[in-house]
């Protein structure tokens, strides 16, 4: 099946995380305390705290990290009051940008939001400005490397448990699901022992758009490091094609 990954963002997005585990850990924190409180403590009986669980495997969190995180988040649930803001704005060359937020102040986080995208020589818009030009999908993508099970089969594996696409990349293979099928898709890869190295809901962009300029490059790189290195921030979304970067 013809697939559209731009496996070079996630890369690109996984080695930055790699450089900096204490901001993936904080991000994967907050959602493991949300999620608990939204569900509950036990993952049996919490798909959310479930896939947000995967998430942290992928990222190399220590499984006493994660024991940590949910006991103390039930231990605390009362006191958790992350709030879920997101942010819509354009970058450099009307690149389009979406940032997810988890915060417990919302001022403190639209004020470093807005700088972030003044720095890079862009501007917040309104809700619903650029997010008509992503489509929300659930992304699992998976190393190739280390993944012992034949294309083929992998396939019919995603496709049997109910996912929408499944591509074969240079390094890795990509598999999108609507975002309800996401968990089960998820868990049926797992049970067949498939190493994951991205599982999340995604916002996967419908064009691209490629910066030739080398002060508007300098500048997308900019905002997104601004962003990338802010705790509130849980994820940014955009349309820059960086595979020729």
């Amino acid at each position: 099946m013809s697939g559209h990954s731009k496996f070079a963002n996630i890369k690109h997005k996984k080695e930055k995380n790699d450089a900096a585990k204490g901001k993936i850990f904080t991000v994967i924190g907050r959602e493991i305390a949300v999620a608990v409180k939204e569900g509950g403590p036990d993952p049996a009986n919490n798909s959310k705290l479930r896939d947000v669980i995967a998430k942290a495997k992928a990222n190399n969190m220590p499984n006493d990290t994660i024991d940590r995180g949910i006991k103390k988040a039930a231990g605390d649930a009362n006191s958790v009051n992350y709030e879920v803001l997101t942010y819509e704005g354009y970058g450099p060359s009307g690149v389009a940008i979406i940032v997810d937020t988890l915060t417990d102040n919302k001022n403190r986080t639209a004020a470093n939001v807005r700088s972030a995208f003044t720095k890079g020589n862009g501007n917040v818009g309104a809700q619903g400005s650029v997010s008509f030009m992503f489509d929300k999908k659930g992304q699992i993508i998976i190393d190739k490397e280390e993944c012992e099970m034949d294309a083929d089969e992998l396939m019919m594996l995603a496709l049997d448990a109910g996912a929408e696409d499944f591509a074969e990349e240079e390094d890795s293979f990509e598999v999108v699901t609507d975002p309800d099928d996401f968990s089960a898709v998820r868990e049926a890869l797992e049970a067949a022992g498939i190493p994951m190295m991205e599982a999340d809901v995604t916002m996967i962009p419908q064009t691209w758009v490629e910066l030739s300029d080398e002060e508007d490059i300098k500048k997308m790189n900019r905002l997104l490091d601004l962003l990338d290195v802010d705790d509130d921030v849980q994820a940014v979304y955009h349309n820059w094609d960086t595979d020729e970067r």
